[in-house]
């Protein structure tokens, strides 16, 4: 790294498969939409050889060829994992979309990884959201490097570019975020615009030439060697400082030469650890190039500078029943703990399951133990299988590349688990193990869907049920008080994507209709009615009479009926009678037709005959009396309020707080929350926050986040009331 002279690129076509954990990278590529994240795994692919110069795989696809979806969206909804060689190691380039609907995919990425390159657009800078991944990377420790793009931008400047990314992810060490590398410009043209034709190796002071379609290296002129030196001893100063060696400092200021191996030893150690971030430049290939400018040094950095999976801390590993149990990290002997990190259906194939090894080897024809625990809050009921392992391969673009086995620290795909969903842990038939899920957010965006004709209907069960266990972001709901089938989604793309994977892949077509919020009903004050029902018009007649009163109660009273008749004027059998009409009727409602909560119900009075009276009567004249005490009072409607803690940065908090005032919130406070950070807790009405997880994300510019909780049904104001009573028909 900064010195080396000699590739070893992979051949193209080759299944790769690692045999020991040493030799594999896990690393995942995380930036903003748009930034050249999937450009950047291409042009990796096509320097390590594994395709060939026109960046083609075998069957004419490229490696980014996964899904038609993102072909017509032109960007990447979705995880693809891209293996190439360099060096003798397998490095699995894992690319994440930019875009924050499908922030599901980055974090699934992210739980595979050993290691993060964050890739930033020269021409666009560092945006909120790549910093919040950059904190969550820091909070567990992840070695991190920076990859600056866009070079070819007329507006791009890659000095100021890594000074942005100095002060966004260096924190109160800026000088933790350095660049190994100088861009090496070429003559001016006609626009006044110099291109980047290579780089200055600031260590090796080696130039790195791209301008002919492949690195070419060579020494830098006199005049150049003062341009890099303050940059040189800024980087090394920044090395120094995190080596183990606490006398180098002084031996470095003292005068003392430092040898560069020592130097590039100590940056290696430093990066794996996560401590120093170095920050590169790359490019994609000329047409016809074998090389995209940076993409070497990149691999060099990769295959020296970042982590064994050895050094990734295995995640919590229990058993069924909860039992903590301690493994060796990535143990190719030990007891087999994988994850499945992402699931997919090919229409050839059928289920591909994308999955990370933690611990053991595993093969093809191998049965294992699918479990998946403490996932119900995402809609997946706890399940426990026995599976047998279909096929193991390598994805590449759209083929799959058979392999022979998959040892601890390796990804692989395997065919045809049909019960394992994502976050799901492979264990041992007779040792299952199970490991707790990594962190989700929870899909805040309803998307109610009805299906489009009898024959989508009898296919919607399934297509739903396929697409939620794909998708641990999107969460499926049959409302029981509304009656409506709701997908939970993280966006607007996120929504259009499940309906198009619902159409295109499993064959259903829905129509989108209005999400509806969960209304109640209540009285506001006392009132009385009474109910008879007599029909004596020959034959076994009906005859039942009851008088009730009904009073309003606090808030989460729920119904409570109370038996007030004396003297038998209603029989003991047929009082257990009212109060099932009477309940049967609040369920239905007695205004606009949402359910009664939150009121007393006595029975007062009451007749019957010897004869005629019955259990269906009396629950029918309770029935009739509820209606009629609601016929002559006022009956309020009441609406979910929804307690939201939005976490929003200190810049927005003034628009959060006005914009939760416009929707009928009440602010409850603030608190600061790290640096820069603020939490604001607020109620607000259900009805005002159904587009909140998009409304917020435009006002915060992708840095705010929120989650909401019920709180309670509360009365709705009047005129609003009004106009759902008239919707609603007047009570019908």
């Amino acid at each position: 790294m900064g010195d080396k002279t000699q590739t070893h690129p992979g051949a193209a076509g080759r299944a790769l498969a690692a045999d020991r954990p040493t030799s594999v990278r896990n690393v995942v590529l995380v930036g903003h939409s748009g930034s050249g994240k999937t450009t950047l795994v291409e042009a990796l692919a096509l320097t390590a050889g594994a395709v060939n110069r026109a960046g083609r795989v075998e069957d004419g696809g490229t490696v980014s060829d996964y899904d038609d979806i993102e072909h017509r969206q032109q960007r990447s909804v979705q995880l693809s994992l891209v293996p190439v060689e360099w060096d003798g190691i397998k490095v699995n380039l894992l690319d994440t979309p930019g875009y924050a609907d499908f922030v599901g995919e980055l974090r699934a990425g992210l739980r595979a990884a050993d290691a993060a390159l964050f890739v930033v657009s020269a021409s666009d800078g560092v945006d909120g959201s790549t910093r919040m991944v950059w904190e969550e990377c820091a909070a567990v420790g992840m070695p991190r490097a920076i990859v600056i793009t866009h070079l070819e931008s007329a507006r791009a400047d890659f000095e100021e570019t890594t000074r942005i990314c100095a002060e966004a992810f260096g924190g109160d060490d800026p000088d933790a975020v350095l660049p190994l590398y100088l861009p090496l410009r070429g003559p001016e043209g006609a626009d006044g615009h110099a291109p980047v034709t290579g780089l200055i190796g600031l260590l090796s002071r080696k130039l790195f030439d791209y301008a002919a379609g492949e690195r070419k290296d060579s020494e830098p002129g006199e005049d150049q060697l003062p341009d890099i030196e303050e940059a040189r001893n800024r980087l090394i100063e920044g090395i120094i400082a995190e080596s183990e060696d606490e006398t180098l400092m002084d031996r470095y200021l003292g005068g003392e030469q430092v040898d560069v191996k020592t130097l590039i030893e100590d940056l290696e150690r430093a990066v794996a650890r996560g401590s120093f971030f170095p920050v590169l430049a790359a490019a994609p290939a000329a047409e016809g190039a074998r090389q995209g400018l940076g993409t070497v040094e990149l691999l060099e950095l990769i295959t020296g500078g970042f982590p064994t999976p050895f050094e990734h801390p295995l995640p919590g590993v229990t058993t069924i029943d909860g039992e903590r149990r301690e493994l060796k990290p990535c143990d190719t002997d030990g007891p087999l703990v994988a994850e499945v990190v992402k699931t997919s259906s090919d229409p050839y194939v059928g289920r591909i399951s994308l999955v990370r090894v933690f611990s053991g080897t595993l093969r093809p024809d191998q049965t294992v133990h699918v479990s998946g625990h403490g996932l119900a809050d995402r809609g997946h009921e706890d399940h426990d299988v026995d599976e047998k392992i279909g096929a193991l391969s390598m994805p590449f673009g759209k083929q799959q590349r058979p392999v022979t086995h998959a040892v601890a620290g390796d990804l692989v795909s395997v065919a045809k688990l049909g019960r394992a969903e994502t976050g799901d842990t492979l264990s041992a038939k007779d040792d299952p193990l199970l490991m707790e899920p990594w962190q989700m957010p929870d899909p805040l965006l309803p998307l109610a869907i009805q299906a489009h004709s009898k024959a989508d209907e009898d296919k919607l069960s399934q297509g739903l049920s396929r697409l939620v266990a794909e998708d641990p972001t999107m969460r499926l709901e049959q409302n029981q008080d509304t009656h409506q089938v709701v997908l939970w989604c993280l966006g607007e793309a996120h929504a259009d994507v499940a309906l198009e994977r619902l159409r295109s892949r499993y064959g259903v077509q829905v129509d989108v209709v209005p999400h509806r919020v969960s209304l109640r009903e209540t009285f506001a004050a006392r009132a009385g009615g009474r109910g008879r029902h007599v029909k004596q018009s020959g034959g076994h007649g009906q005859y039942a009479i009851c008088e009730i009163e009904v009073e309003p109660l606090p808030g989460g009273s729920g119904i409570e009926f109370v038996d007030k008749v004396v003297g038998g004027a209603v029989p003991r059998q047929f009082i257990p009678s009212v109060e099932k009409g009477v309940r049967a009727q609040a369920a239905k409602g007695v205004a606009a037709g949402y359910p009664l909560i939150d009121v007393r119900i006595t029975l007062l009075d009451g007749k019957a005959h010897s004869v005629d009276s019955s259990d269906a009567a009396f629950q029918t004249a309770g029935a009739l009396a509820l209606r009629e005490a609601a016929a002559g009072a006022r009956i309020h409607l009441l609406e979910p309020v929804a307690e939201v803690t939005v976490l929003v940065g200190d810049d927005y908090v003034g628009p959060v707080m006005s914009d939760l005032s416009s929707r009928r919130g009440r602010l409850l406070g603030t608190e600061q929350v790290g640096t820069g950070r603020t939490l604001i807790r607020a109620e607000v009405p259900e009805f005002e926050i159904g587009r909140y997880a998009v409304d917020l994300r435009s006002l915060s510019h992708g840095t705010a986040r929120f989650d909401r909780a019920y709180a309670r049904h509360e009365p709705m104001p009047p005129q609003i009331a009004e106009r759902i009573r008239e919707q609603a028909g007047d009570g019908g």
